[in-house]
């Protein structure tokens, strides 16, 4: 390992536990699973915020412009995934290495030209350009290049670099390295969102009451120059531009009203998935408290499935939504950054219990992104949980 203080445990023998994995996966897509399976979603600040991984002091600054560093990382990242976090994925050597681009959250706001801010003990963050005397600034500047600026020149340079070193056999562990169809930049972080890091959350919200007609033509800006920057890159990539299981996110719409969503940003989203989406198996992905808007995505844009931060009601998001609609989502993630599991482990049965079960269409998880410092046997012990108290009613 040459970044991160990671046991060498290549000798392990993950062949009951991946043929397991893989049946559970193929019978919860066919709707025949027993139980429900479980997931710890993570990326590398997992590894990079943790004193007692990253003992090297492995700096943000470097990781996010060094495409070696960064290929590094996420490789070993993954190698933390197969062969020391508990869950239902498969674990072991990969028959090839899928590498990937890691620019955090601040991708969208930095494409738009905000500064990026490197603090201590943190991810890298990108800081609000729109003040009150320059609101219109980005109108006079049109729709962003999607490929040009620093961030996405960064990525065009990151992509190149690893098709190359691709291309000339590159090797991890003695497995072969994919090269990346994820830069970032062929996704986003949500319209709403993406507004409320080139405003900042409380001007933006205050322009929903004093100037609602700016706001109207900032999200409409956003999302026509997002919509072409991902049609771009997807072409770029390699990847189709409408897809099944098309992602969607936009984590500050907790910030609306019900009747805001559907002014404001509802007509946007379904922009976004006419653009991208296929009406197979369509995703939103919401943190925080955002559930009132969850039956109004299900009706209006055809969403069957939800990926899930805190808080959620899970009695009630299966009493709303039925038993076809699925969830992933779980614990809040400071239980597992508790030495004593048991709270973690009552939580857990309390949520498999809560009728969510119905229908099976659930997936375990912490809500929502596994935090630096979390323990790993605070982690087993979910996994444990779900294994025993996930059966599906029969």
């Amino acid at each position: 390992m040459a970044l991160f203080s990671l046991p060498d445990l290549r000798e392990k023998d993950f062949t009951a536990h991946n043929e397991e994995s893989h049946a559970l996966w193929r019978a919860f897509q066919e709707k025949t699973h027993s139980r429900v399976p479980m997931r710890l979603n993570t990326n590398p600040r997992i590894l990079m915020l943790d004193p007692k991984y990253n003992t090297r002091g492995v700096r943000y600054q470097d990781y996010i412009t060094d495409p070696e560093l960064m290929a590094q990382a996420v490789l070993e990242h993954q190698y933390f995934l197969r062969f020391i976090l508990p869950g239902d994925h498969e674990k072991g050597l990969p028959e090839r290495w899928n590498l990937w681009l890691d620019f955090e959250n601040l991708y969208d706001a930095a494409w738009f030209g905000c500064p990026v801010w490197y603090r201590e003990n943190q991810v890298p963050d990108a800081e609000p350009i729109l003040n009150d005397d320059n609101k219109r600034m980005l109108f006079d500047r049109g729709v962003p290049d999607p490929f040009k600026g620093e961030w996405a020149e960064r990525a065009v340079q990151f992509v190149d670099y690893y098709r190359a070193k691709c291309a000339g056999g590159w090797t991890y562990l003695e497995r072969p390295v994919a090269p990346p169809d994820n830069a970032r930049f062929e996704g986003c972080d949500g319209v709403f969102t993406v507004a409320a890091s080139l405003r900042g959350a409380t001007e933006l919200c205050m322009d929903l009451l004093t100037d609602p007609g700016y706001v109207h033509e900032l999200l409409d800006f956003i999302s026509t120059a997002l919509i072409a920057r991902m049609t771009a890159w997807r072409e770029y990539l390699g990847r189709p531009v409408r897809q099944d299981a098309f992602v969607m996110a936009d984590d500050s719409i907790q910030l609306l009203s019900l009747e805001q969503y559907k002014e404001f940003v509802l007509p946007l989203h379904r922009r976004f998935y006419d653009a991208f989406a296929t009406e197979k198996d369509r995703w939103m992905h919401l943190c925080g408290n955002a559930q009132r808007h969850f039956p109004t995505i299900y009706k209006e844009l055809g969403v069957t499935a939800f990926d899930t931060g805190f808080p959620v009601d899970f009695e009630q998001f299966r009493r709303a939504l039925g038993p076809d609609v699925l969830i992933a989502g779980g614990p809040r993630v400071s239980f597992f950054l508790e030495e004593d599991p048991t709270p973690l482990v009552t939580e857990t049965k309390r949520i498999l219990e809560s009728g969510i079960l119905e229908g099976g269409r659930v997936i375990m998880q912490e809500g929502n992104n596994l935090p630096p410092l979390a323990r790993l046997p605070v982690c087993e012990a979910f996994y444990e949980t779900v294994k025993e108290f996930g059966a599906l009613p029969s």
